[in-house]
């Protein structure tokens, strides 16, 4: 059974580009279980989002998507102005209309991948001027042009410019850091206005993995009240148990009735436990870049589905898993199609990945809804890291 939350009778005080809703907290963790509208819909959370980097989740059809149940999905502003261009998606309709998705979409501010893929980056206080990847057209980036962007590209929830800075940096670095994403998060604010009717803006916590950093940041956030709060800077190669630390000591600073989402992260352990510390959704590329390369996951732990031992296996990826994949193709079948280069293999991983992860979500409502939250966070990390399939 998978708890069904009823929407059609709430009622907010206010109507506004997004409101969130506390249903429950978790008696013996930070777990939450809440509802966020949009603009698009509604968003149970917790909640995983697969990403559609350049307006697509690889090799994923809106119609697949829906069919598997995902609510969200993050689309990236750097990606999509260098192409197909933001004129062109305003000529379309915006975003939703130009990729067939009328679910909420969360739009990054791009500021990740300028410092994560652009050639030769100068940081100012106005902004980052940067070399584009694509075709090596230069290109800058303003907190102004940040909010008019992904104003254009009418996402329902934007994120302001923010400085993400490698691991491992250094305290002063984290510290600069910390300051310039704080002024960006105020010119972001004021910028902003024009869209705040039909579109959330999210602050973004920095600090690399100084405690003391990122409990500043937060509460600066919280004082320029932002519609949400996303934590910035994990899952950028720091130790899992060093995530989960900066977690503990920075959740708790932000406002308790707004959402919580943590960027970029992660395995399915990496969200149970954050989930544990009180984070509400996620983004990750994780699923569909498993899939593409021949990682399934399962209950038991991952599956590498090329392996030998498959080529006879006639069994679905997973048992009692609902998804098209595994209602209608076996192991052996995908093993043959990644053997074989073929594309249909990427694509019916990819559906039975996030489906795995839609599936998860689910479960952990359905848990926090009966007061078992933490019983099954145990029981499902201990099975899947036992071994691997």
């Amino acid at each position: 059974m998978v708890l069904k939350l009823k929407t059609k009778n709430l009622k907010f005080k206010t109507k506004k580009a997004m409101n969130f809703k506390l249903l429950k907290k978790d008696t013996r963790t930070n777990a939450r279980l809440g509802l966020m509208e949009t603009t698009h819909g509604w968003v149970e959370t917790p909640a995983f989002m697969p990403v559609g980097t350049q307006a697509t989740v690889k090799t994923l059809s809106a119609e697949d998507l829906k069919k598997i149940g995902v609510q969200g999905i993050l689309c990236n502003t750097y990606h999509l102005m260098l192409r197909p261009g933001v004129d062109i998606i305003q000529r379309a309709g915006g975003l939703h209309t130009f990729m067939n998705w009328d679910r909420p979409i969360i739009t990054d501010s791009g500021g990740f991948q300028v410092f994560s893929l652009a050639e030769l980056k100068k940081i100012t206080k106005k902004g980052v001027e940067f070399q584009s990847h694509v075709d090596g057209s230069k290109w800058f980036l303003s907190p102004e042009e940040v909010m008019r962007i992904q104003g254009l590209l009418g996402s329902d929830i934007a994120l302001c410019l923010d400085e993400c800075l490698p691991y491992p940096s250094d305290y002063d670095s984290a510290c600069n850091s910390v300051e310039r994403t704080l002024e960006w998060a105020k010119i972001c604010k004021l910028s902003h206005a024009p869209y705040e009717e039909s579109q959330a803006l999210f602050g973004i916590v920095q600090g690399s993995v100084f405690c003391d950093l990122r409990e500043k940041c937060s509460l600066a956030l919280s004082e320029i009240r932002f519609d949400g709060y996303a934590l910035g800077g994990l899952s950028v190669g720091e130790p899992d148990l060093v995530m989960y630390e900066v977690l503990d000591k920075t959740v708790g600073f932000l406002p308790e009735n707004k959402p919580h989402y943590l960027m970029g992260s992660g395995t399915p352990p990496n969200l149970l436990h954050a989930i544990t510390r009180g984070i509400d959704f996620f983004d990750c590329v994780i699923p569909t870049r498993n899939a593409r390369n021949g990682t399934l996951f399962t209950r038991k732990g991952k599956l590498t589905i090329t392996h030998n031992r498959f080529k006879n296996d006639f069994s679905p990826v997973e048992e009692r898993c609902p998804c098209e994949t595994c209602r209608s193709y076996t192991r052996a079948y995908l093993r043959h199609l990644f053997n074989a280069g073929e594309i249909l293999g990427m694509r019916l991983a990819s559906i039975h990945n996030v489906s795995f992860y839609i599936e998860l979500m689910k479960d952990v409502r359905q848990a926090i809804g009966e007061n078992h939250f933490l019983e099954f966070k145990e029981s499902f990390i201990s099975q899947f890291l036992s071994q691997e399939v």
